[in-house]
């Protein structure tokens, strides 16, 4: 144990003690021998400035949270709704529109069809909402397609999957932001002008928000959530009766209408089929429960499952009714600075103006701008996966103050954000590079668990087989149909970045597969002590207080210390070894000239020359550069030193055999270990290292 004992006399002698003194536990709380846990304070930054800082970030994101309140961030179903299916339930809000855009190619009378493509679309929701459900089950590690591809299909096939979901994700962000905006303007037309700054100011704030951790950025998310479902539901009740009552008003003309092209396209299967495609971004999202099944409270799986079930019977109700309402009112796609479908249809069931009308379209875009909460929450988690695997950075696996994946927060962040600015905020645009992901997702996830019943053949796994059996076929057939109808107005792009990303994943898993066999111990090795000889090279600037404490250090490493002075002065270097051989004894000092006033390369080129010399019948010692360096007190103050220091350091590090080391001499360390103004090991000291 670390500590003392005090005795403590008392006034009485029944008040003798002892009273046991635990240094350590300001900063640890004991738990066995050798065994500390760190509490809050060892993590407090000591300097002002990082005091200062620590503030300023924990009022930004919140306080640091422990390992052991994680299982108090879990997910309620309640939170968990807004949080995992903002994503698929606000697509339902530019669905239709993708769908009319295409259909009036054949002109206005064309778009009465779009609902039948809509029913289709949410039939093949169900199918994924339960094929989706069985994952949740099988799979409450979480991790979606990219974990049952993998265990089933294999490492490709997951990657794959991976490397279309981190797209997806992207596209999430930028996709529902871009409309988010676009609902806006429906209403404030001006705010169009300004739609990228919009854009960009609400993803640096659900960056925060989700930097703070999820269950805070759920209670964020809800209410907008829960408003616009509710209002939603009104909206499309209330055309709905508009229609059976046939009371329906009549809609003005909206001044941005694409009109049919002259002469129209005939109806045939091929647009329908890019109706269809374009209608199927309404199931972008759908997988993201499952990707996140450890957020939830136990039990994870069910709870995930009866979610998943939620979502799918919202999206499917809100996406047919506000397409149904729209075509019965005789609603038009518009061009993207015009008003959306679902602003049109809000507009004529609530009326222009009204303020259930502007209630409904603040919602709508509140529920986009959270829409993108669902990449945010599963991007980092399937990163961190990713990460632990061997397949990305392994900072992605890091979770930050607030038990958040802080690394693929901020990736997710900022790729999304230049893709908005690149785009210039065009949903329509950036459309076509969103489905095809979506679908390779679906379509690996479903033949790996066709793949995983046939293997464990639990209880009920026929009927399990069936319905992932049928959500692979279909969702490949629509991957296919997406993949064909968009490839020229962008899906090719999605083509090429998925290889090019599992290839960049392998890359690493590589890189980090080669150092793993360089840094294995073979199971038999036992620890000795070192059998090769070591020497210390001291680069030294000046005589100073820094450079003699980096001496000492250097002796206590070796018997052998060199200290090498490098100067384009000759008259320096005969005064700075006259003051050398006076005031540190014991210590060879090498003088190299450099007339062409290089530091770096004259230092290398001689221990070069050190190492030449050495006996080729015995190893090569470790050479340990100790580098001498002057710490000032003030941030502000250390731009003016170290500057060859840290030169010296990035040319040093990875040189074979050797051991880089910093001695820092601070300006206060003499007062603060009890010693005069006048450290007793150094003479009057020079200036400090530059």
């Amino acid at each position: 144990m670390i500590g003392g004992r005090k005795p403590i006399q008392g006034r009485k002698p029944a008040d003798r003690r002892i009273r046991v003194e635990r240094p350590h536990s300001v900063f640890f709380r004991y738990t066995g021998p050798g065994q500390l846990v760190a509490k809050p304070a060892a993590s407090r930054p000591t300097t002002p400035l990082g005091a200062a800082l620590s503030r300023v970030k924990q009022a930004v994101f919140g306080r640091p949270l422990a390992n052991e309140e994680e299982i108090g961030e879990r997910l309620s179903k309640k939170l968990a709704l807004p949080i995992f299916s903002s994503d698929a339930i606000s697509s339902s809000a530019y669905a239709t529109d993708e769908i009319l855009r295409v259909l009036v190619l054949a002109g206005a009378a064309a778009l009465a069809i779009s609902i039948e493509v809509a029913i289709a679309i949410a039939i093949l929701l169900t199918v994924v909402s339960f094929s989706y459900r069985q994952v949740c089950r099988a799979y409450p590690s979480g991790g979606g397609a990219y974990i049952v591809a993998r265990e089933n299909l294999s490492q490709i096939a997951g990657l794959v999957a991976a490397a279309a979901l981190f797209i997806d994700y992207i596209m999430t962000v930028a996709v529902s932001t871009a409309s988010a905006v676009a609902q806006a303007y429906s209403v404030w037309p001006a705010l169009y002008d300004i739609r990228i700054e919009i854009a960009l100011t609400s993803i640096c704030l659900i960056t925060v928000a989700n930097l703070r951790g999820l269950r805070e950025s759920g209670n964020i998310f809800a209410l907008p959530t829960y408003l616009f479902v509710g209002l939603a539901l009104l909206m499309i009740g209330l055309g709905v009766a508009h229609v059976v009552t046939g009371t329906v008003p009549a809609l003005p003309d909206p001044a941005y209408v694409i009109k049919p092209p002259d002469p129209v396209e005939a109806l045939t299967i091929i647009l329908l089929l890019r109706a269809f495609a374009g209608g199927a971004v309404a199931l972008t999202g759908v997988e993201a429960i499952a990707n996140g099944v450890p957020a939830f409270k136990p039990p994870e799986s069910k709870n995930a499952a009866n979610t998943m079930t939620m979502m799918a019977i919202l999206l499917g109700v809100l996406f047919i009714g506000i397409t149904f309402v729209g075509t019965r009112f005789g609603i038009q796609p518009t061009t993207e600075a015009g008003p959306t479908a679902i602003a049109q249809v809000s507009s004529a069931v609530f009326g222009a103006g009204s303020p259930l009308f502007v209630l409904f379209q603040i919602a709508t875009a509140l529920i986009l701008f959270l829409a993108v909460n669902t990449s945010f929450n599963a991007f980092p988690r399937l990163a961190a996966i990713l990460a632990t695997d061997g397949f990305m950075p392994r900072q992605f696996s890091i979770r930050g103050d607030r038990l958040a994946f802080s690394w693929g927060i901020v990736v997710l962040a900022a790729v999304a954000a230049a893709l908005l600015v690149y785009f210039q905020g065009d949903v329509h645009m950036l459309i076509p590079l969103y489905s095809v992901g979506v679908f390779v997702c679906f379509t690996l996830s479903q033949v790996g668990m066709v793949r995983h019943w046939l293997t464990v053949k639990e209880p009920g796994w026929r009927w399990r087989l069936a319905v992932n059996g049928l959500g692979a076929v279909l969702t490949f057939v629509v991957l296919v149909v997406v993949a064909s109808v968009k490839f020229m107005n962008g899906a090719w792009l999605v083509l090429v970045l998925i290889p090019a990303l599992v290839a960049l994943m392998l890359f690493i898993n590589r890189q980090y597969a080669a150092s793993a066999r360089q840094l294995a111990v073979r199971p038999d090795f036992v620890a000795a002590p070192p059998g090769r000889e070591e020497r210390a090279v001291v680069p030294v600037p000046a005589l100073n207080r820094a450079v003699v404490r980096a001496v000492n250090v250097a002796r206590s490493i070796s018997d052998e210390v060199l200290a090498v002075y490098i100067s384009d002065d000759p008259e320096d270097s005969a005064a700075m070894r006259s003051l050398w051989e006076r005031q540190v004894p014991g210590v060879p000092l090498v003088i190299v000239e450099s007339p062409y006033r290089a530091l770096a390369g004259p230092l290398m080129a001689y221990l070069d020359v050190l190492d030449r010399a050495w006996p080729p019948d015995k190893p090569e010692p470790i050479t340990f550069i100790v580098i001498p360096e002057y710490v000032a007190s003030h941030w502000w103050e250390r731009i003016l030193y170290n500057q060859s220091a840290r030169q010296l350091r990035r040319v040093l590090l990875g040189r074979p055999h050797t051991v880089v080391m910093d001695v820092p001499y601070r300006r206060d360390d003499p007062r603060k270990f009890g010693i005069s103004d006048h450290d007793p090991d150094v003479d009057d000291g020079g200036r400090p290292s530059e």
